[in-house]
């Protein structure tokens, strides 16, 4: 007899690849008519391309050019990003940590996958996977020079675990030879996985 499939759990019928089960998951609720395919392409847009990391990049290069401005972003990251206009969900109560010659930080969310979207953009796929937030815990050098980045043993490597009431933008250290360098020019050394604390900023 043929056997009958006509129990099995409806989910096992989804692709295994992540990308295919969110595809799946999109085509069956625009069917349904419950998203709009045109306004969810613009939110995507919106996060991975016109935002993305240069809200943060922004913050990061006038945090490096004007003192003042650095020292009140330390001190109440959420007041300053709001009045620059970079909040809303995912960003409601950020945190600004500095690299410096003593120590580095490192970002991870070790429960989910909380990120500040309004200052990063969409989060990478390895921040949210489960090596990159069990490791990073546990042996950040490791998981750095993974990343190419090697610190010098005197340097310390702190570890920030983002949650859902807090989250957190890391300083990176501005390179040698950025002198005179106006912001615009200074944002384009900013990277995403640099104000994560996964990478340097680079050099002129």
């Amino acid at each position: 007899m043929p056997h009958d499939h006509s129990h099995e759990d409806p989910h096992a019928l989804l692709p295994s690849d992540p990308a295919l089960r969110v595809k799946a998951l999109e085509t069956l609720l625009t069917r349904k008519g419950l998203i709009d395919p045109a306004a969810l392409d613009e939110i995507i847009d919106t996060y991975e391309n016109r935002i993305g990391p240069r809200n943060g990049a922004r913050v990061v290069a006038r945090a490096w050019l004007d003192p003042a401005f650095r020292a009140a972003l330390l001190e109440d990251a959420t007041k300053v990003v709001s009045d620059l206009g970079f909040y809303g969900r995912q960003g409601e109560h950020m945190v600004a940590v500095e690299n410096t010659e003593t120590q580095h930080n490192i970002v991870v969310c070790t429960l989910c996958s909380c990120y500040p979207w309004p200052l990063l953009g969409i989060p990478p796929g390895w921040y949210k996977s489960d090596a990159y937030r069990a490791r990073v815990v546990r042996e950040p050098r490791k998981v750095l020079a993974d990343f190419g980045v090697t610190l010098p043993s005197e340097t310390a490597v702190r570890v920030w675990d983002s949650t859902a009431e807090v989250r957190y933008l890391v300083i990176p250290q501005r390179p040698a030879g950025t002198e005179g360098m106006d912001e615009e020019a200074l944002m384009t050394l900013i990277s995403r996985d640099s104000m994560i604390g996964t990478a340097l900023a680079s050099a002129p």
